[in-house]
Order: C-alpha cells, then sequence, then structure tokens
C-alpha cells in the first residue's frame, strides 16, 4: 500500500508487461517493410529504432505498416521521423494502413503533413 504523497515505482519489468511490439521486417530488394502489431512507445521504441538502423543502410523504400498497432506516444512518432530524416538523400518512406487511433495522433500532433500516407 502506498503511503500518502509518495508515488509507487513502476520497474522496467513491471512496464515492459504492459507495452509490448511486435516488429515483422520484410525485405524486397532495397525495400523494406516493418510491419507493427501492439504499442510503440517509450518502452518499445529503441526497438523499432535499432531495427530500422539496420536497414537504413542500404534501403531505397522503408514502409511502415500501422494496421495492427494499437497505440503510439511521443517516442514512437520520435523514431518515424528519424526514419524520415534518414531516408532523406536516399528514397522514400511511407506509413500505411493507420489504425483510427493512431490516425487520431498523426492528425492532432501534425505528423499526417510529415509523412507519405496510404
Amino acid at each position: 500500500m502506498a503511503l500518502f504523497g509518495k508515488k509507487e515505482k513502476k520497474s522496467a519489468s513491471n512496464m515492459s508487461s504492459k507495452s509490448n511490439l511486435d516488429i515483422e521486417v520484410n525485405k524486397n530488394g532495397a525495400e523494406y517493410t516493418f510491419l507493427l502489431n501492439g504499442r510503440l512507445d517509450t518502452i518499445t521504441s529503441p526497438d523499432l529504432e535499432a531495427k530500422i538502423n539496420e536497414a537504413t543502410p542500404d534501403a531505397e523504400k522503408l514502409i511502415f505498416d500501422l494496421s495492427n498497432l494499437e497505440y503510439i506516444s511521443s517516442a514512437g512518432l520520435r523514431v518515424l521521423l528519424g526514419a524520415t530524416q534518414a531516408m532523406e538523400d536516399k528514397g522514400e518512406m511511407v506509413v500505411r494502413n493507420l489504425t483510427p487511433s493512431v490516425k487520431e495522433v498523426f492528425e492532432l500532433t501534425g505528423f499526417s503533413r510529415l509523412f507519405a500516407i496510404e
């Protein structure tokens, strides 16, 4: 029981049970498709960033399929923005199949104007 004025500390293990992201990467030549399933947030965004960093040296196109993404936080948006910047001189980046809740976040933050959305 937490005492008045004291907050219960959340450990990374407690937080990770609530935060899960499966990342499937499909490569077709220099085109990489990232199928995201779950939540893209502070806990999971480093995993996606690492996979993007593995792909970007030879990628000419990055596709992010968000059809199974339940939630995206500012940390997730930052990773997608970084991917866009990494692809500026190399090729293109596309975000597709946004769920209604994720689409709303993109629209409220103005990110819908930053990405090619299909």
